[in-house]
């Protein structure tokens, strides 16, 4: 796979969109994080307001359990989703790290149900001896504190 960061994030897209959440999760350092603020972009921190997710490790490897259990009620039938990305923007580059900004429209379907979602990730990658790895993965839905449907996958 190409060294850039922008292709990294188009291949941890399209990961999610294959349904491979072991060589999605397999992407994210052991300290990472993946966070979706209940307020997007205007939330500094998961720490001072609610979040609509802020995962580490553990919790996403228990939620791609989930995902791939036969007996999961809301696996039946199964979830798939469509990421469409614009293209990766660096806003932020130091030695062995960079942050990229990524606007995107997500379409996640289920039996006869469709959700159409908005907004932008942004990726803290870290570079490792294997490559690039996500240390925090955030997503800034646009009018995120509106009430949403239930999200099954990962934006």
């Amino acid at each position: 796979m190409n060294d850039d960061p922008r292709d990294f994030v188009a291949h941890e897209a399209a990961l999610l969109d294959e349904r491979r959440f072991d060589d999605w999760l397999a992407l994210f350092t052991e300290d990472g994080h993946y966070w979706i603020p209940l307020l997007g972009a205007a939330q500094a921190d998961p720490f001072s307001h609610n979040s609509l997710a802020y995962e580490d490790r553990l919790l996403l490897q228990l939620r791609v359990d989930r995902l791939k259990n036969p007996r999961a009620h809301s696996q039946h039938p199964a979830s798939h989703s469509q990421h469409v990305l614009q293209p990766s923007r660096i806003e932020e580059e130091a030695s062995g790290a960079v942050r990229l900004r990524t606007p995107f429209l997500y379409t996640e379907a289920r039996g006869e149900s469709q959700i159409l979602l908005t907004g932008t990730a942004r990726h803290h990658l870290v570079r490792t001896p294997t490559g690039w790895a996500i240390r925090e993965k955030r997503i800034d839905l646009l009018n995120a504190a509106r009430a949403l449907p239930a999200i099954q996958l990962f934006i």
